[in-house]
């Protein structure tokens, strides 16, 4: 579903429609769709549908059109059509039985003779004409905003889209109420000096031109695919089982997610199956309410009073309590059933052993501490023999002074020692010989 002009031109910069080269998403065209009938051979070629649709705006806006010229255009192509006092350029999205598909969807009749005309196919003029044109956009809306915060309207200029030809502009604005604009008209008229139409959508619409990345990491539905918005509440939500928070299940049109509306209808058809009136349930230690239903475990969740604890129980078992409970009896218990928190472990057996479970951290921390105790002792006895040696007038190591004791115990010799000389144990055993220096190897 790609455009026919992405890719990537010389220096690695993308070319076409600057989505480098990834149309699948319909960043180069918004609101695409597929003609999977354009392969398709038709017996009666005069019957085929003479009206195309031809999209603006990088597709943000999409009408229908009457080829009345002899040439055949397929998706892809430019095409100048009829405008309001002049002409516009526009994109060819659709063609073909498909066509006749979107008429019906949307109710327009394809011998309507209201439906404006292909004039040509786009020329290179009219190309340039119309991106000179939609380079006065940006600007044009900046001023627009400017005048209309002069004149203290409560309202918010969203995208202004003027014509290929230069002759007419619309200003899409959001307002709450009713605004006069009749005066910010002949203001916009004398400034731009071209024919203004005010067209007001809704937040959505503005978040459909706008386009984004929703939180679910892809490009927003409103602004690729979906063309009708239909009305979402908190109702989707409680039958889903979400918790209502405002910040997570707002767009970022500030209006509640459309998504919300894609699997409600699964949950209904899935909640037909659980009993009704049972949001309450009578046991001996009091009444047990309901919190939440399970459609994929069948199972219903209750709490009872003066308690955290949550219960499950089947959908046998609740409705065995309720036919209880209109006979005016009272079970002893909830019997809820025990919920497995994850997936058991299958056993498999192999012809290996993994050795890497097998090794214990306590293991490596072991022969770790006794590296470090052995080094330590190391150093202590290479301590004690060199002052020994020093003080008896001993060579030090290589760069230190010799030291002028002349005792051979070296006891007394040098008071600064750090390092004080054993004393001989009690059994009497004479006392190890310091090991030789150090310092006299080379």
């Amino acid at each position: 579903m790609g455009c026919s002009n992405c890719g990537t031109s010389k220096g690695g910069k993308p070319a076409g429609c600057k989505s480098n080269g990834g149309c699948s998403t319909g960043g180069c065209n918004r609101l695409n769709v597929h003609d999977w009938l354009v392969n398709i051979p038709f017996s009666d070629p005069d019957s085929d549908c003479r009206i195309i649709e031809v999209s603006f705006n990088r597709g943000s806006r999409k009408e229908f059109y009457r080829n009345a010229t002899t040439h055949l255009f397929e998706k892809g192509d430019c095409v100048s059509v009829e405008g309001v006092s002049g002409f516009d350029v526009g994109e060819v999205t659709m063609t073909g039985e498909l066509v006749r598909l979107q008429l019906k969807k949307k109710g327009v009749e394809e011998k309507n003779p209201d439906l404006k005309k292909v004039l040509r196919r786009a020329s290179e003029r009219d190309l340039e004409m119309m991106q000179q044109n939609k380079a006065r956009e940006r600007e044009a809306l900046i001023k627009s905003r400017a005048i209309a915060r002069k004149l203290k309207l409560e309202m918010k200029m969203s995208e202004v889209e003027i014509q290929a030809d230069g002759r007419k502009a619309t200003f899409f604005y959001i307002a709450d109420d009713r605004v006069d604009f009749r005066e910010l008209i002949k203001l916009y008229a004398g400034e731009f000096r071209l024919k203004v139409e005010m067209r007001q959508i809704g937040a959505r619409q503005e978040a459909a031109k706008v386009g984004g990345i929703g939180s679910c990491g892809r490009e927003l539905c409103c602004s690729t695919w979906l063309s009708d918005f239909k009305s979402v509440n908190t109702t989707a939500a409680r039958y889903q089982n979400l918790s209502i928070n405002q910040s997570k299940l707002s767009g970022q049109c500030g209006r509640l997610k459309c998504c919300l509306n894609y699997e409600l209808d699964t949950y209904l058809d899935a909640l037909q199956n659980f009993p009704d009136n049972a949001e309450t349930l009578q046991v001996a230690k009091g009444t047990a309410s309901l919190i939440k239903k399970d459609i994929f475990k069948n199972l219903m969740w209750y709490v009872l009073p003066d308690s955290n604890k949550q219960y499950p129980l089947t959908i046998e078992r609740v409705r065995k309590i309720r036919q209880m409970n209109l006979q005016n009896n009272i079970p002893e218990g909830l019997d809820p059933v025990e919920v497995s928190t994850g997936k058991p472990k299958e056993e498999v057996e192999s012809g290996f052993v993994d050795l890497v479970g097998q090794i214990s951290l306590k293991t490596l921390e072991k022969a770790d501490r006794k590296k470090k105790h052995g080094h330590h002792k190391h150093h202590s006895q290479h301590g004690r023999g060199g002052n020994a040696d020093n003080a008896g007038g001993g060579r030090g190591k290589e760069g230190q002074p010799e030291n002028a004791g002349g005792n051979r115990g070296g006891r007394g010799a040098n008071p600064g020692n750090a390092n004080p000389p054993r004393e001989p144990k009690k059994s009497g055993a004479p006392p190890s010989a310091p090991p030789p220096d150090k310092g006299k190897r080379r």
